[in-house]
């Protein structure tokens, strides 16, 4: 709400309607647009809220109409005047204050400005480095400014309902120490202490732990994380997390818990989430849909045809299923009548995720089949293939034979692919857990075991005994929390264990000296009355964007970074002075 208390204003363009009509205001902007209209000059006012229609009349509006005569856009401006309706027939629908306009009695002018870079506007196609190079220009923009406001708006939910379940807000540091957590740290060279460095924190991890032994017991932040790993739409080299532990629960009270509060903050944003939501095991997201953040607004499931297959004489197929690996596809419906040459191209998409190559079906009417490969099945084997994947005309199968983990993995890709191509319609929002992840996976080119979310995941209770004989098959506490297709949050209840800690470290090689060396105050903080507790990390970046309905959080955050993780406003990263350097004692080759 708008305080006039603290303004030279007395309203918010964006905030006048029918009920204010008669009352004198004062405004305060930037001049959207200015039309003469030969006796009037018209023009729309914008501030953060809106705006609205300025109508200067050489009769009523005096010295402010010549103002008016010199004004351009994007010149920051002053109006006082009357509300009053607009004329019949002059309504615009399409504007909140389309309804009412002001005639101005005085204006003056508290800036100008030169010509902007572009035009302020929602529906401009200009380069995204220029937009961010001027980006206080960019964020002048309606959509860009709803944005902002939504991110607010949400923050604040945020906010509410965990302090409404007895949750505490502390500040964790942001200069700590390098720690493995399975990103690249951001070092920071230590001036006092030659040769040594902090890191940025890629999480608040450790240190929120530390509190549940301090006895905090509920702790949330909304924290600035830091990574240094390759950008894409969805990721920057700095980012913030809602982030949540708890103490004294249960996987269930934080899933139960955590459901509760989405659905509070989705409503800030007009989205009715339905609670409890759907539940997966990762096996059961991998088998289905091939990937660990499903997609659910659409029903295309990968679906199993070794049996079908079992006596194939295909070498392929035969060849995949005797080295334990399975056979497996997705049905792309209406993908039945493509070329040689676009099927080729998902051969491709093929390869690059993993696998040795693509088999494909397909049959674009009813009895007609196109396939480099159907000449090696049998009636049977063809008749079972139908019915498998519920053939229809206009149909294209696409296969993977190959081990089980890279058959999942690259049909979800195909999956998502196929979707693409083919708009397949995906509305709303569907969200789920993905719960009951393997503690642990295999690094192949380290050749060794790392942890699968991180090293202080706590296993099934059931499996502990499984971290020394049989890591691969050990399973966690742990979820992951994704809607439409994207992980915005994951957690795990955290081992509160110090001789479990160890050997979880150890199942990682990180043992005796070296856990010491890098976890020993976490390791001596768990040896003195550790609570069982447990949290999540969700990334507020990445749920602005989706409820914004943007393809990029680089459109939800203030002052972004590109792709190649530079900035065009400010032109970081940078070079910095030679004494600069020698006073954190480096250099530079």
């Amino acid at each position: 709400m708008f305080d006039a208390r603290y303004s030279i204003r007395s309203h918010v363009a964006g905030a006048l309607r029918s009920s204010d009509v008669g009352e004198t205001v004062t405004l305060a902007g930037w001049v959207h647009r200015r039309r003469d209209h030969g006796g009037l000059i018209f023009i729309d006012i914008r501030d953060r809220s809106g705006l609205v229609q300025a109508v200067f009349d050489p009769d009523a509006s005096g010295a402010a109409f010549v103002t008016a005569e010199r004004v351009r856009p994007e010149w920051v401006v002053k109006l006082t005047g009357t509300v009053r309706p607009r004329p019949e027939g002059t309504v615009n629908p399409n504007l909140a204050t389309g309804e009412v306009e002001v005639i101005i009695t005085e204006a003056e002018v508290l800036n100008q400005s030169e010509t902007p870079p572009f035009e302020i506007d929602s529906a401009i196609d200009t380069d995204e480095t220029l937009r961010l190079k001027y980006r206080y220009i960019d964020m002048r923009r309606p959509e860009v400014m709803e944005s902002f406001l939504l991110r607010d708006r949400v923050t604040q939910r945020f906010r509410k309902s965990l302090e409404h379940r007895g949750f505490l807000e502390i500040e964790t540091p942001i200069l700590g120490r390098s720690t493995p957590e399975g990103a690249r740290d951001f070092i920071v060279p230590s001036r006092m202490s030659p040769g040594e460095f902090y890191a940025l924190p890629q999480s608040p991890q450790l240190f929120k732990q530390l509190l549940m032994v301090g006895g905090v017991e509920r702790y949330y932040q909304v924290a600035r994380c830091f990574r240094d790993e390759d950008l894409r739409a969805d990721r920057q080299p700095e980012f913030t997390q809602i982030d949540i532990e708890m103490s004294f629960i249960t996987q269930e009270d934080i899933l139960g818990m955590m459901e509760e509060v989405m659905r509070e903050v989705m409503h800030e944003a007009n989205v009715d989430l339905q609670v409890p939501l759907r539940r997966l095991t990762y096996a059961e997201a991998m088998s289905r849909f091939g990937s660990d953040r499903p997609d659910l607004r659409f029903g295309v499931e990968l679906v199993d045809v070794s049996g079908v297959f079992a006596a194939s004489e295909f070498k392929v197929f035969a060849g995949a299923l005797g080295s334990g690996g399975v056979i497996k596809g997705i049905n792309a419906r209406g993908a039945g009548d493509w070329s040689r040459g676009k099927i080729d191209t998902l051969n491709q998409v093929a390869l690059d995720a993993g696998a040795k190559g693509l088999a494909w079906v397909a049959f674009p009417t009813e009895g007609d089949v196109r396939s480099p490969i159907a000449k090696f099945f049998t009636e049977a084997e063809m008749a079972g293939l139908r019915d498998a994947m519920g053939v229809e005309p206009g149909d294209l199968l696409l296969m993977i034979a190959d081990a089980t983990d890279i058959a999942n993995e690259v049909l979800g890709t195909l999956r998502l692919k196929m979707a693409d191509e083919l708009d397949v319609p995906r509305p709303g929002f569907e969200a789920l857990w993905v719960v009951d992840f393997p503690m642990f996976k295999w690094d192949a080119e380290e050749k060794r075991w790392s942890a699968n979310h991180h090293p202080f995941t706590r296993p099934f209770d059931e499996h502990v005994d499984l971290l020394e004989s049989n890591p691969g098959a050990a399973l966690s506490y742990s979820y992951d929390l994704v809607l439409n297709g994207l992980e915005i949050g994951g957690g795990t209840l955290r081992i509160h264990d110090e001789a479990i800690q160890r050997r979880a470290l150890a199942a990682i090689g990180i043992g005796g000296d070296e856990a010491d060396a890098q976890f020993g105050f976490l390791l001596e903080a768990l040896s003195l009355g550790a609570p069982p507790h447990g949290g999540i990390a969700l990334g507020l970046d990445r749920l602005i964007m989706l409820l914004a309905g943007k393809h990029s959080i680089r459109d939800v955050i203030a002052f972004p970074k590109t792709s190649s993780g530079s900035c065009p406003l400010t032109g970081a990263p940078g070079s910095v002075s030679a004494r600069q350097l020698r006073e954190v004692h480096l250099r530079t080759d």
